[in-house]
């Protein structure tokens, strides 16, 4: 047997289709969502419905975000979803969740997401972390590992700064990749991200603190002070507090922020 084929769907490699079939996992996964029956609720990427399925149990309603036309036209013909299910036919990386959502009315996402955009996945729903409650995702472990990382590890950097700016992350179980027809070259990992409430860090600009993150790290064996030097000198790292002999992966969060906000204020000055 292919076993590339699933109950006679064929994974498409440009779709980075992995379809989890252990059930103890998608019963992990089902506990940790912990799905109740008025959620706002929506899942990404439902392939063949190993989630939607149990999920769907408890709530009365679920969305979804499928990209392959042949995996949503099977959603809208099982008898036992289509009723309980919206579909939308889309890309998640260009969905805007605020057509889902709202301040007073938020939504919970979850989804074994493809890993090949899983990244950029991420980023984009950050930028909307106003209107989400919570979000369960299945990941590659690596990346899991770089969401949670903290300063001075290997882990920490760019992805690690900006989702922990975003949310509070909570790694939940390691799955191997016997879990998954066909199954994946690496390990996964299930994570659960909540978006802080109370923000515990703050910037004037996110775009500044993404560029400032995306110079540090790109050259994240050198010092701050020569990766950086395209925009402080060492005198405006030092009057920051700043060791200028850090390298990117052992500056705080909190630190980043500072960088931003006196990127920012250049900026502005420049332009006056």
């Amino acid at each position: 047997m292919n076993d590339k084929v699933t109950y006679g769907h064929t994974a498409r490699k440009r779709f980075g289709q992995n379809f989890l079939q252990d059930q103890n996992v998608i019963g992990g996964i089902v506990r940790a969502v912990n799905p109740q029956k008025n959620d706002n609720i929506l899942e990404i990427g439902p392939g063949l419905a190993a989630l939607t399925m149990p999920v769907s149990e408890h709530v009365d309603k679920l969305k979804v975000i499928e990209l392959d036309r042949d995996l949503a036209q099977r959603l809208r013909e099982n008898p036992f979803l289509a009723p309980k299910l919206e579909i939308y036919e889309q890309d998640a990386l260009k969905f805007d969740f605020h057509n889902v959502a709202s301040e007073n009315n938020k939504v919970r996402i979850f989804g074994n997401l493809p890993y090949n955009i899983s990244t950029p996945l991420m980023m984009h729903l950050f930028k909307q972390c106003g209107i989400i409650k919570d979000m369960h995702f299945m990941l590659q472990f690596e990346v899991v590992e770089r969401l949670a990382a903290c300063p001075n590890s290997k882990d920490y950097g760019r992805l690690s700064v900006i989702t922990q700016y975003y949310t509070k992350v909570i790694p939940i179980m390691q799955v191997k990749p016997s879990a998954f027809r066909p199954a994946p070259k690496v390990m996964s990992a299930v994570v659960r991200l909540v978006p802080h409430q109370v923000p515990p860090y703050h910037t004037k600009d996110v775009k500044c603190l993404e560029r400032v993150l995306q110079i540090a790290f790109n050259q994240r064996r050198k010092t701050i002070n020569n990766s950086l030097c395209s925009l402080f000198s060492s005198e405006e790292l030092t009057s920051l507090g700043l060791n200028t002999q850090l390298r990117a992966e052992n500056l705080t969060i909190e630190q980043y922020c500072l960088l931003a906000d006196m990127l920012f204020d250049k900026q502005n000055l420049q332009e006056k």
